[in-house]
This record gives C-alpha cells, sequence and structure tokens, in this order.
C-alpha cells in the first residue's frame, strides 16, 4: 500500500513494440486532461493489478503534457512487475500511476552531456536527449546492448546520428567481433567538464563511477540511476527507531527494514521498490545517524544524515527519530 501517494487513473493510449523484450506503454489521462509537468530523467510509479507497485522511467519529450510514454524489458528474473505489464496491459485498460518525481535530472545549461546507457537503461537518455535537442545544447549517447535487435530507439537514434555525425555510438557486445564498452576510454575521450550520465546494469554502473573518480571527474559532474539494488538492505536490526508524528517506537528485529516495521505497527508510509532506488518511502531523520544503502541519495547527501530510505538503510546509532 502507498498510502502517501496521490495515483492518477490513466488509460492506456498505445502500446509499440521497440526492440527484442522491450516495449513502451503511451499513457493519457482517463478525463482527458493534461498530465504533471515533468523533467527528464524523471519516473513514474505505476499501481498493477495484483497490488504491486513499480516505477519506471519517462522516456517521451518533457514538452509532452497530454501522455506519459514508459519503456519496460520483459526481465526474466523481474519480482513480476515487467513480466506482469508485458502479459496483461493493453491498450484501452485503466492503470493507477503517479505524479512523476526526478532524482536523476538533466543540467541543462552543461556545456557537454555524455550518456552512457546499458540495455532498458536508455530510457531516461533517450528523454535527456530529446531536452537537449530542443535546448541545442551539445552531447553524445554511448549505447550499449548485447545485439543490435534489442537497441530501444534504434531507428530514430540512427536519424539523429545521420542528421549530425559523431554523437550516437553503439556498442553489441554479443555480436561477432563484439566487446564490452571500455568506460575509461569513453569517459578520458570527454571534456574534463562534461557531466556523465550513466544508466544500466549495476555493473556497468559500478565500473562507470570507479572510472570516473579514476579519471579524476568532478563528483559532482557524475550521475547515475540503478535500476536495482546497489547494495544489499541493512537487515541486521538491534536499534530502536521513534517515529515523531505518531508518536510510536519500534524495534527493529534482525532481519527486518525500517519500512517492514512500519508496516507492521499500522503506521502510514509510501512506498514502491523496496530496493532503495525510487525514493518513495523517503523520510526526514531529526536524530541519529542512518546506515544508507540506497542508490537515491548522492555521496553528499547521504553524509549529511538528514534523510533515510526506510526500505533498505537501516541504523549506525542506537536509535533513529524520523518525521514521520
Amino acid at each position: 500500500m502507498n498510502a502517501d501517494v496521490d495515483y492518477i487513473d490513466a488509460v492506456v493510449a498505445a502500446v509499440e513494440r521497440q526492440a527484442d523484450g522491450i516495449s513502451s506503454w503511451e499513457f493519457r489521462r482517463a478525463d482527458g486532461g493534461l498530465l504533471p509537468a515533468f523533467t527528464a530523467g524523471a519516473h513514474i510509479e505505476l499501481r498493477l493489478g495484483n497490488g504491486m507497485s513499480r516505477s519506471y522511467s519517462l522516456c517521451n519529450a518533457q514538452e509532452d503534457r497530454d501522455h506519459y510514454v514508459v519503456a519496460i524489458n520483459r526481465d526474466p528474473n523481474s519480482r513480476g512487475g515487467s513480466t506482469l505489464i508485458h502479459d496483461t496491459v493493453k491498450p484501452g485498460d485503466r492503470i493507477a500511476l503517479s505524479a512523476p518525481r526526478n532524482h536523476f535530472p538533466l543540467v541543462e545549461d552543461a556545456e557537454h552531456v555524455v550518456l552512457i546507457a546499458g540495455g532498458i537503461g536508455i530510457t531516461p537518455m533517450y528523454c535527456m536527449i530529446q531536452r537537449l535537442e530542443r535546448l541545442q545544447r551539445s552531447w553524445e549517447l554511448w549505447y550499449s546492448c548485447r545485439q543490435r535487435s534489442m537497441c530501444a530507439f534504434r531507428e530514430r537514434l540512427e536519424a539523429l546520428e545521420l542528421a549530425k555525425p559523431g554523437r550516437v555510438n553503439f556498442n553489441f557486445d554479443r555480436e561477432p567481433g563484439g566487446r564490452m564498452l571500455d568506460l575509461e576510454q569513453v569517459i578520458a575521450g570527454t571534456p574534463q567538464n562534461a557531466h556523465l550520465y550513466c544508466c544500466g546494469p549495476n555493473p556497468m554502473l559500478q565500473a562507470f563511477e570507479t572510472a570516473a573518480v579514476h579519471l579524476g571527474r568532478p563528483l559532482d559532474h557524475i550521475h547515475v540511476e540503478y535500476f536495482a539494488a546497489k547494495e544489499e538492505a541493512a537487515l541486521g536490526g538491534g536499534f530502536a527507531v521513534m517515529c515523531a508524528k505518531s508518536g510510536r517506537e519500534l524495534h527493529i528485529e534482525h532481519g527486518q527494514s525500517i519500512l517492514d516495521a512500519m508496516i507492521d505497527a499500522g503506521i502510514d508510509i509510501a512506498y514502491s521498490c523496496s530496493e532503495g532506488i525510487c525514493g518513495t518511502c523517503e523520510c526526514k531523520v531529526l536524530e541519529g545517524v542512518p546506515d544508507h544503502r540506497d542508490s537515491v541519495l548522492t555521496p553528499d547527501e547521504q553524509a549529511a544524515n538528514d534523510r533515510i530510505m526506510v526500505c533498505c538503510s537501516g541504523s549506525q546509532s542506537a536509535r533513529l527519530v524520523l518525521d514521520i
């Protein structure tokens, strides 16, 4: 249950195949009105028929107010969200979705933007490309897939490359002669003041962060978005959480997350991914030191210790006081 999320009643306007295993869904308001504005890099949450909620990046232009588009990979290792959507969500269906949130914002006034995508990680990047094109900003894309047939939006990206060569670079590591993208080489070949963005599988993101730091790029120019948990959740327990607004004190047991304890206690909290990647369950920290395990907050934001994602993070102190 996501008690604090205001859902929008939407209808599926279209479903379109984008690549092997990847399709896109277009949503419009059921009442025909405008949807909430969003910025490139944002995601929405879909509430599915089985009670699950899942977050997906918006990949249409941010100027679009009459519809949202998400592209979803049918993941054989999924916890059920992507498979359920591929199998059951059809044109004409009604679906509840949230207003957009953005933990992966585009720096629009950057002198140059480098976008590095792996697989379905192209989704926020494609939205960013449309925005950068509209602003006539300098950008380049490095898009790695196992095979050409698995690249979403490939024809549209090829058209952009044809119009202005040198910006779109494909890498197919499972095709004859293919190899893994050399992230350090890619980053080393970009301007020192470029803003670097990466979204894709966790090993790619970790290699990207390591390479960017090794090459001395400023931390505030390194941007990542994880689609899966970056670290294991803090489930050691052995600490207390005081919920300041509700006046409830919870004792977190071994194997239990703070979110689990809140749900068991009937505390009203919004949540979605349960992996620390969407930011829905964020709470303000009033006292104590969190043990951060999320992929939403930047290192500086984590060091401030004034926010916590309760689905995955724990506590380094004996007691946390949260503003909930």
